[in-house]
């Protein structure tokens, strides 16, 4: 299984984001995550993968609906 496993502000600075754009969107229901215990957010490298595909711009003017709403970075 090669599946890892992150806190969000691990994976926050992975993608150079903010961890409070990750926790919202994962708390409301924007973003992929798994939920452990009492409410913890986890992000796995899939999870990570897929935000990126939701916020990508694609050529030609077509994008996602999440890139429409905030950027990946600020």
């Amino acid at each position: 299984m090669d599946i890892e496993f992150f806190e969000p502000a691990e994976a926050a600075a992975l993608m150079r984001c903010t961890e409070s754009w990750l926790r919202d969107g994962a708390t409301s229901g924007k973003f992929p995550h798994a939920c452990w215990g009492k409410g913890k957010i986890i992000f796995t490298s899939e999870h990570i993968r897929e935000i990126a595909r939701l916020s990508e711009i694609l050529p030609g003017g077509a994008e996602s609906k999440q890139s429409t709403e905030q950027p990946l970075t600020k």
